[in-house]
C-alpha cells in the first residue's frame, strides 16, 4: 500500500461531477479524474469529457470494464438493468473504479450539492473514504451554474435536446419524454435501446425500459405526440408556478405523472 492517499474525483459525463472538477482544481493540484467509460454514451458525453480535459489543463482516465455490457447482459439472461436491478452500475461503473484504486488510501470527490438530500454513495471498500465540498461548502445549483458558465464549460450539450442526465443512451432513469427526444435526435440508438429490450424475448419474457411500455409502443405517432403535450403543459404550469420549478423543468421538463427518480452517483453526477 502507498503511503500517501491519492485523491480521486470520478466524472460522470454531468454537470455536477464537471463542476466540482474545476472548483478543486487548484485546491488539489494532484487530484485524478477518471471516466468509467461503458461504451453506451452519449456522444456529446464524449465532447464534455473533451472541453472539460482542456479547462482542467490533465488528461481524464478512462477505463473500461473487462467485460462489455453486451457480454454482462448475456450472463444476465437478456435480463435489461432497472432501478431494483442495477447491475450495470456495479459491474461497469463501481468494480472498474475499484480496481482503478486498489488497496490505496484514497480520498474520493463526490459531486453532491449542498440543496440535494440523498446519500452520497458510489464504493464501500474501507481504503475509500468521500467527501462532498459542495455539501461542506454549501453551494447549491445556482453555483454549480456559475462554476460551469465563469469557466466556459456551460452545461453539456445533451441538455439542449432534453435530457436531463449523463448515463447510458439508454439508462431506466430516463422519463418518456426523453425517450422521446432521443427518438427524434439518434434513431439509431433508439433502435438499439429497442433491440435490448427484446434480448430476452425468446424466452418469453421480455424486460422493458420503462417497465411497463415497450419502446414500440412508445414511439408510435399518436403516442410520442401526447407525451410532448403532457411535457408542453407541465412546462406551462412550471413557468405560471414558478416557486415550484425544479431542476427537471429547467432542464427541459419531464413528465409530472412519473415520479422523479434519483439516478445512480457514479453515472449521473
Amino acid at each position: 500500500m502507498h503511503n500517501n492517499v491519492r485523491h480521486i474525483l470520478s466524472l460522470s459525463g454531468g454537470k455536477d461531477s464537471a463542476a466540482l472538477a474545476i472548483y478543486m482544481r487548484d485546491r488539489v493540484p494532484d487530484m485524478e479524474y477518471i471516466f468509467h467509460d461503458t461504451d453506451k454514451e452519449l456522444p456529446e458525453t464524449y465532447d464534455y469529457l473533451n472541453r472539460l480535459e482542456a479547462i482542467l489543463g490533465k488528461k481524464v482516465t478512462r477505463t473500461t470494464a473487462e467485460q462489455s455490457f453486451d457480454k454482462w447482459l448475456a450472463v444476465f439472461g437478456g435480463m435489461i438493468p432497472s432501478p431494483q436491478r442495477r447491475w450495470c452500475t456495479k459491474y461497469l461503473k463501481i468494480i472498474p473504479f475499484e480496481k482503478y484504486v486498489g488497496n490505496d488510501p484514497v480520498i474520493n470527490y463526490v459531486g453532491l450539492r449542498a440543496d440535494e438530500h440523498r446519500e452520497g454513495y458510489i464504493s464501500s471498500k474501507a481504503n475509500i473514504k468521500a467527501v462532498h465540498p459542495f455539501w461542506d461548502d454549501g453551494l447549491e445549483y445556482a453555483d454549480i451554474i456559475r462554476i460551469l458558465e465563469e469557466s466556459g464549460l456551460g452545461l453539456p450539450k445533451y441538455t439542449e435536446w432534453g435530457r436531463s442526465r449523463s448515463g447510458c443512451f439508454f439508462c431506466f432513469f430516463q422519463k418518456r419524454i426523453e425517450w422521446v427526444r432521443l427518438k427524434e435526435r439518434y434513431p439509431d440508438l433508439f433502435e438499439k435501446a429497442k433491440e435490448y429490450e427484446y434480448a430476452n424475448k425468446k424466452n418469453g419474457n421480455p424486460f422493458y425500459w420503462n417497465v411497463t411500455e415497450p419502446l414500440e409502443e412508445l414511439e408510435k405517432p399518436e403516442r410520442m405526440e401526447k407525451i410532448k403535450q403532457k411535457w408542453a403543459e407541465d412546462r406551462l404550469r412550471a413557468r405560471k408556478n414558478p416557486e415550484k420549478k425544479t431542476l427537471v423543468h429547467i432542464l427541459g421538463g419531464l413528465e409530472d405523472e412519473e415520479e422523479e427518480r434519483e439516478g445512480c452517483l457514479i453515472c449521473s453526477l
